[in-house]
């Protein structure tokens, strides 16, 4: 289904913005006293997922501005496991007019209270970088990468971020390596320059080299601009055909994309979801594990560590019905701790696939 390019320096990489993660625990944003600070973005929890869970040999490429704020962030990263080789670092002017480190503030929700993300996350370092300023054909020719993740939160941050996007998915073809690309739509992101119509316009070129095409029915709505027929809306009682005939629609539209995957989740409360997600791949549709009713303790991320298991999965030769699986329950166990990133092993992830409960290890 996938060929994986063998003899190579990383297993995976992740081009994406990498902000820092300020959560005031159990209360709010706009009366807080004290956060705790962790790292996080979209296409860059893949990597750290698929390093500190599946044990792989991954890294990032983004650019944070030289300054206390951006070493910190890189401190993390480097305790996550991931290779910081391809950082590009621009310099700090002392108040960040030329460019800074984004801010993301993240209230995790409780109940009736849906969680709440601002992001602080204009005129950053990442979003300055411009087609050339990196080397893609030393990464993808000369060191060897098996696997690039990216997606619609970095391609949406500024005209040029869409362009750097395209260029490595571009040289990664080239180069015989696959593509994974998360649409992740982002109102607060696309509004601004264009809402649906831009989004689309960006994603529907990328797409054009995308291998594996992640997201959830919004995100095929608002970035490649299908429809859902059916009736979606009680995933309780499995009334999914909608999503089937979405995917493949998609499937026809872009016979590129060897796998396409999509989560499903219904929403009673913040701390009460049912989940589950399904795939195309090799003319079929796979419905994966399903977690109804499962407490959720932070669902930030959740999606993104959906990613990592199941690029997992796909990278290590598991068949598309293991592979959707391995996302699934590496998602779910995502949501029970906090912070971005995953916290789970590949053991808990396995044991949870065959049905393991939540019974006091000793």
């Amino acid at each position: 289904m996938l060929n994986i390019k063998q003899n190579c320096m990383f297993d995976q990489i992740s081009l994406g913005e990498v902000m820092l993660r300020l959560d005031p625990g159990e209360g709010r944003i706009r009366t807080a006293r004290s956060f705790t600070a962790w790292e996080g973005g979209g296409e860059y929890n893949v990597a750290r997922g698929l390093r500190k869970c599946f044990r792989l040999n991954t890294a990032v490429v983004t650019a944070f501005t030289d300054n206390d704020i951006g070493r910190l962030v890189e401190d993390f990263i480097l305790q996550g496991g991931v290779d910081t080789r391809f950082i590009k670092w621009l310099p700090y002017d002392g108040i960040g007019r030329s460019a800074r480190n984004g801010l993301n503030f993240t209230e995790r929700g409780f109940g009736v209270r849906g969680a709440v993300g601002v992001s602080d996350r204009a005129n950053t370092a990442v979003s300055k970088l411009k087609p050339g300023d990196i080397d893609w054909e030393y990464i993808f020719g000369k060191c060897g990468v098996k696997w690039l993740h990216t997606g619609g939160i970095f391609a949406a941050l500024s005209e040029t971020t869409a362009e750097i996007a395209l260029e490595a998915a571009k040289c990664a073809k080239k180069h015989g390596t696959i593509v994974s690309y998360d649409l992740n739509y982002r109102p607060s992101l696309w509004d601004g320059i264009g809402g649906h119509a831009k989004a689309q316009e960006v994603n529907k070129e990328i797409a054009k080299y995308v291998d594996v095409m992640l997201g959830n029915e919004e995100d095929f709505i608002a970035c490649l601009g299908f429809e859902i027929p059916g009736n979606t809306e009680n995933l309780s009682h499995l009334d999914i055909s909608g999503y089937k005939n979405m995917l493949r629609t998609v499937a026809a539209a872009y016979p590129n994309f060897k796998v396409i995957a999509s989560t499903l989740r219904t929403v009673r409360s913040a701390t009460d979801n049912d989940w589950t997600a399904l795939c195309f791949a090799g003319g079929q549709i796979f419905t994966g594990l399903e977690f109804n009713g499962m407490e959720i303790l932070d669902r930030v991320g959740g999606g993104d560590s959906f990613a990592s298991g199941l690029i997992y999965g796909l990278l290590t030769g598991k068949d598309p019905q293991t592979a959707l699986n391995y996302g699934i329950c590496h998602g779910a166990l995502a949501m029970t701790t906090p912070g971005d990133t995953s916290m789970a092993s590949q053991k808990e992830v396995e044991a949870l696939m065959k049905g393991g409960g939540a019974r006091v290890q000793r």
